[in-house]
């Protein structure tokens, strides 16, 4: 699978069509005896948090598939040379993957949100695809002493796809510290996708999606989350570091 190194983040080069069949792969081939196949997302502001978050970084770097979620990232990877081919949304990944495991027989679990809202979430999906073994689902609202019970109903539920939406960097950081500990095959970071799932939230209409304006959307529906966008200022700064350390190096 081609990376572009960005920010110093391996980015799969990749469209949708073949992180899909890279993951269903992987499905086939895995064993539950090893450590999941990691997939997380890369957008600005994870790219923004990760400048500060040293372990942050880290855990991205070592993820074994970097999806380019943002629409913000496949502009940048032209201005620096290192053109990304297409954004691959976290949303629309799980979609596809969670069709595959309901044509492909294969287990799902999913992890995060509040209890009421990740149960509405199971059952849409269980409606919405019939054929679909969603082998267990927990909230995300649970802590450190938890983690057993937690831990252990995922692996007695043998999912072959874990979800887990627990928002940036928490989800990041709980499946990279327990992977050696969770017997699922490929496991998922899918920030807020369970709220969109279950309707709490709503995905931005497709002329915002079609345009990369799918946060500008929530911040108009959230008003309270625009003091979150100062995170663009930030991510053009970094990209014109990196435009210059690539076009001036010493």
């Amino acid at each position: 699978m081609k990376r572009n190194l960005l920010y110093n983040l391996p980015v799969a080069n990749v469209d949708m069509k073949e992180a899909v069949a890279a993951v269903e792969k992987i499905l086939q081939v895995q064993t539950y005896a090893a450590a999941p196949f990691l997939i997380f997302a890369a957008n600005p502001e994870k790219i923004t948090r990760a400048s500060t978050d040293k372990e942050l970084l880290s855990i991205l770097q070592q993820s074994d598939l970097l999806i380019p979620d943002g629409i913000g990232l496949v502009w940048a990877s032209r201005l620096l040379r290192q053109p990304l081919r297409e954004r691959v949304t976290g949303f629309d990944l799980m979609q596809k993957l969670i069709h595959l495991a309901a044509s492909r027989d294969f287990r799902i679990f999913l992890l995060g949100s509040k209890p009421e809202v990740v149960e509405k979430a199971a059952a849409k999906l269980s409606s919405q695809y019939p054929s679909l073994k969603i082998a267990g689902y927990h909230h995300g609202y649970f802590d450190s002493g938890e983690e057993e019970k937690v831990i252990g109903l995922i692996n007695r539920s043998q999912p072959d796809i874990l979800f887990v939406g627990m928002g940036s960097p928490r989800q990041e950081k709980w499946l990279f510290h327990h992977r050696h500990r969770l017997q699922v095959k490929v496991a998922m970071g899918v920030g807020g996708s369970l709220d969109v799932i279950s309707g709490r939230l709503r995905r931005a209409p497709l002329l915002f999606r079609r345009l990369g304006l799918e946060w500008f959307y929530r911040g108009l529906r959230e008003p309270k989350r625009f003091y979150r966008f100062r995170f663009l200022l930030t991510f053009l700064r970094l990209t014109w570091q990196e435009y210059r350390q690539k076009n001036n190096p010493r």
